[in-house]
């Protein structure tokens, strides 16, 4: 009997289908995000490096900033209910919403998917929402990898990361050493969950049938706040600021103020999201919901109360920053006052 070649396909790696993907990228990557580079757009694609012109930004004094995250196992959810177009986005704001903490300009990104077996549908859905959310970021998608890995991954289970690049000038970083004793504590809404406490979030779900409206909430992209803090810091209105993912809004918010001062919180004026007070009806306790989750407030502004107004004017009113505590020099490192309103 004849022995049949072994072959990559046949351990599961289709070569041919990954090369359709990478020309499909290719043609959605030069629609709808922001012009610039364009000298490099047709060599980055495809390349084994990407590449980008820093001149561009015409920044004095530039510093480069880098960050990498992914949406961890919220892609879990993403697969079970079939709904592939909007998880990009949360990719590009974990990594862009923790650029713009030091006041960067978000520049570049590139993505790594892994999966176990490559559905081009299902990729070209999830690559859709990076565009996406590059665009709203006002960033250029330059490169990536697809990786087609069977054994690691199930046949239908995903992965992705991201990469960001941003840039500032040395005088505008935005650090804790600039804030101050009396600075005001300005909370951003959030839209949603964000990409943190997913864990928890399907250990609560595994048994339940939710309704329509639940599962969209649950599934509501995180909210891309760039355009908004780089115009800030541009006009140097904001002194810090803290992007509220795992750990909750105190462990968030205590790196970004110096060891001296302290931090004081009303937890009674925080807005509560509709998603979390679904999450809390399922007994949790607010220690667990305030450690987990961002629970409506998915970024912190640290400013002077003077600006307030100014700092206001630059938001929707779905995402009008609001107050929620100030920085003193009490001895007491963390002061929370009431408690959350569900």
């Amino acid at each position: 009997m004849k022995k049949i070649q072994n072959s990559y396909k046949k351990s599961g790696v289709n070569i041919p289908l990954a090369n359709k993907l990478v020309k499909h990228i290719s043609i959605v990557t030069k629609k709808g995000v922001k012009k610039g580079n364009n000298t490099f757009d047709k060599l980055n694609i495809g390349g084994f490096g990407s590449l980008y012109d820093l001149s561009a930004s015409k920044i004095k004094d530039p510093i480069i900033v880098s960050c990498t995250d992914g949406v961890g196992t919220k892609v879990e959810l993403a697969n079970k209910y079939k709904k592939f177009d909007k998880i990009g986005i949360d990719l590009v704001a974990m990594c862009v919403n923790d650029l713009i903490v030091q006041g960067a300009k978000p520049l570049f990104f590139l993505d790594y998917i892994a999966t176990g077996k490559l559905n081009l549908i299902k990729t070209k859905k999830i690559l859709s929402g990076i565009v996406k959310g590059c665009k709203i970021s006002e960033c250029k998608l330059i490169g990536g990898e697809t990786a087609e890995m069977p054994g690691v991954y199930e046949k239908n289970k995903f992965d992705l990361a991201g990469f960001s690049v941003g840039i500032v000038s040395k005088k505008k970083i935005l650090s804790k050493e600039n804030v101050k004793s009396g600075d005001v504590i300005l909370a951003v809404p959030s839209s949603g969950i964000h990409s943190n406490g997913y864990s928890l979030v399907r250990t609560i779900i595994k048994n339940q049938k939710l309704s329509k409206k639940i599962k969209n909430d649950l599934l509501i992209p995180t909210k891309i706040y760039s355009r908004e803090i780089v115009q800030l810091s541009k006009k140097k209105l904001i002194h810090a600021a803290a992007h509220i993912t795992g750990g909750g809004l105190i462990e968030n918010l205590m790196r970004s103020i110096p060891s001296e001062l302290s931090l004081n919180i009303d937890l009674s004026k925080i807005k509560i999201g509709r998603i979390f007070k679904w999450i809390k009806s399922q007994n949790i306790s607010d220690r667990e919901m305030m450690r987990t989750f961002n629970c409506g407030v998915g970024f912190c502004i640290i400013s002077p109360r003077e600006n307030i107004k100014k700092i206001q004017k630059h938001f929707a009113k779905k995402y009008y920053p609001y107050e929620i505590g100030f920085i003193s020099s009490n001895k007491k490192k963390i002061n929370l006052s009431n408690n959350l309103k569900w």
